[in-house]
């Protein structure tokens, strides 16, 4: 095994946790930016083209006849075989995360049809379902099986949102394992079939999927109902005759604890588990092989790979699998305010030689990535793109170089700053505290000397009272510096009262008003 580090000329930006990688006849495809595409690349997919440790993102386009596809993080995918003989095999993709931290139910359907000098043209199709849908989801897997000359895709755990009657300002995005039900989905005719098996008791979410023929293979994974990783290990094997399915589920020994690892091929029958954590805040050191063969696995540790000091002190860690025994790692950087050092990246051979076309087809692996926070930022697209030809690059130039003055410069928005000395706004565990937030945290600006920046939960701001301010042209003081501005203000000037002057003379006991002319006709009868 050997670890590179990689460097990025480009987009750096985009990269974020819960990204997927696509191979397709050994190139290699970026998903799941982060935020919503732009005009530089309205379809939101990237050839991820790696050359001697140096990585350009570059831009990738739909077919007219397309969909739109939007950005999703933590999607369940897997490889299937196209039904022609120019689709040699295809991408499924169900569920994830949107920009805008809303989940997908939707199944999408990826070919390639074109390439021609260095551009690559996709087909993203929409499948539609009846019968038992799957909810909207992300963190479970998906798998193709192989029975009697049928094909059916399997589904399999994951997370959703709280129900709607049980959703809170506070707990807006609190989310819950889905229910342990096995999917059966035919995607020619689009139906689905839910099975209830009762060896499968919890719910699991980033956990490692293995499919072989008619069988699939599940590995660790997290409960979140009950905040553990058990040492899962469940072989679920389908059958596929003329008359209905036939699902059964085995219990194995042999399972090791771990979520969010990611999986690669090196051959036939071996697969190689990497990454991952075996605690909430605790990574997964060690790797391990799979072995599969005549109808049996096995799991032993192996040699790990001379992992980096970032990499042994870093908290989190993510990636995905690129194929051909190759891993591609992230970890944060040391500033995150710093958009170039926001991560660093490397990758991971785990295999001397390339897997073959075959093995790469026909045997799927399924890993996610466990979701550290909502930590995108949300950003409006500039411009929606659902179709477009290859001919819409027609220079090398404008098609290998991405515009990044098209995105936003995270770097000056200043959302994760640590705004003051109790703030405990993380970019990786926050969560929206107010009706009004999406996928930034609300602030407010403090008029103190220069000016600065609050986050309006840290300054325990009732919501009622931040819409207030944020509708007024009253100047706010943030916690540390209210009292400062109290003591520095101004009393305001009382004016004295003042007397109206009489206007005019009242006749005592009268309340009429007296006229210049009665006043001296009364004068001269008096005298």
């Amino acid at each position: 095994m050997s670890l590179q580090m990689v460097t990025v000329s480009n987009n750096i930006a985009l990269i974020q946790p819960g990204f997927s990688l696509m191979n397709f006849d050994g190139q290699v495809f970026f998903f799941g930016q982060k935020g919503w595409p732009k005009r530089s690349c309205p379809t939101g997919v990237f050839h991820f083209d790696v050359k001697h440790n140096h990585l350009k993102l570059k831009p990738t386009v739909f077919s007219k006849d397309s969909c739109y596809l939007p950005p999703l993080r933590y999607p369940a995918t897997c490889i299937v075989k196209g039904s022609l003989e120019s689709e040699k095999h295809q991408y499924i993709i169900h569920g994830g995360k949107t920009p805008n931290n809303e989940l997908s139910d939707k199944i999408y359907v990826m070919s390639v049809i074109c390439k021609n000098n260095k551009k690559v043209t996709f087909r993203c199709m929409e499948k539609d379902l009846v019968g038992d849908v799957p909810e909207a989801r992300y963190g479970h897997s998906i798998d193709v099986v192989y029975s009697r000359g049928k094909s059916m895709g399997v589904l399999f755990g994951g997370r959703s949102y709280m129900p709607s009657t049980q959703r809170t300002t506070e707990k807006w995005n609190s989310v819950a394992d889905c229910l342990p039900h096995v999917f059966l989905m035919d995607f020619e005719f689009g139906c689905a079939t839910s099975y209830v098996l009762p060896e499968l008791q919890d719910g699991l979410s980033f956990h490692v999927s293995i499919a072989r023929n008619d069988t699939i293979y599940i590995l660790g994974g997290h409960s979140l109902a009950n905040n553990i990783r058990p040492a899962n290990l469940y072989r679920i094997k389908v059958d596929l005759p003329l008359g209905s399915p036939a699902v059964n589920c085995t219990v194995l020994p042999g399972g090791i604890s771990v979520s969010s690892a990611i999986l690669t091929q090196i051959n036939n029958d071996e697969f190689v588990i990497v990454g991952g954590y075996q605690l909430e805040n605790q990574k997964r050191m060690i790797c391990n092989i799979v072995s599969l063969e005549n109808n049996k696995i096995e799991i032993r540790e192996m040699e790990t790979p001379d992992w980096t000091p970032d990499i042994k002190h870093s908290k989190i860690w993510f990636g995905s699998n690129m194929g051909n025994g190759t891993i591609f790692l992230g970890i944060p950087g040391d500033n995150k305010q710093a958009v170039s050092e926001a991560f660093y990246f490397y990758m991971l051979k785990c295999a001397e030689d390339d897997v073959n076309e075959d093995q790469k087809t026909f045997t799927n692996s399924q890993t996610s990535t466990e979701d550290p926070g909502d930590s995108t930022p949300f950003e409006d697209s500039e411009e929606f793109c659902f179709s477009a030809e290859a001919y819409s690059f027609d220079g090398d130039d404008e098609f290998d170089t991405y515009n990044e003055d098209d995105e936003e410069d995270e770097s000056e928005t200043g959302y994760w700053i640590t705004c003051c000395h109790t703030c405990d706004v993380d970019i990786n565990t926050w969560v929206p505290f107010y009706s009004t937030e999406l996928n930034k945290p609300a602030m407010i600006y403090c008029s103190h000397g220069d000016g600065h920046w609050v986050h309006a939960q840290c300054m325990d701001l009732a919501e009622r009272t931040l819409i207030h301010l944020s509708e007024g042209s009253n100047k706010y003081y943030c916690n540390e510096h209210v009292e400062i501005a109290k003591a520095l203000q101004t009393p305001k000037r009382v004016l004295p009262l003042r007397k109206p002057p009489m206007k005019s003379l009242r006749k005592k006991g009268s309340g009429k008003i007296l006229t210049p002319a009665k006043k001296s006709f009364l004068r001269r009868l008096f005298d």
